[in-house]
């Protein structure tokens, strides 16, 4: 079931760590730059921060792909998640 929220809708810290709470891996792209979570660390204080913008909204694109969150964008995981 997907699940569209429109851009005018921020989403925060909050809705980020509710996001976090029901994955087994989150995986933010920043750029080149890509940051993995999981385990003990999935629900973290950096994991929360790296999925955040400047201006403290959700980075996109953000979705949920089976257990795996992605945030951001990485050519190189995409690729890996959807082949």
């Amino acid at each position: 079931m997907a699940e569209t929220v429109p851009a005018s809708r921020k989403l925060q810290r909050g809705d980020a760590l509710e996001l976090l709470k029901k994955a087994d891996r989150a995986a933010v792209a920043k750029g080149r730059k890509l940051s993995e979570f999981s385990g003990a660390d999935i629900t973290s204080d950096a994991a929360v921060t790296a999925m955040l913008g400047t201006t403290g909204n959700l980075r996109a694109p953000t979705m949920v792909v089976g257990d795996t969150l992605l945030v951001g964008f990485n050519e190189a995981l995409f690729t890996e998640i959807f082949g």
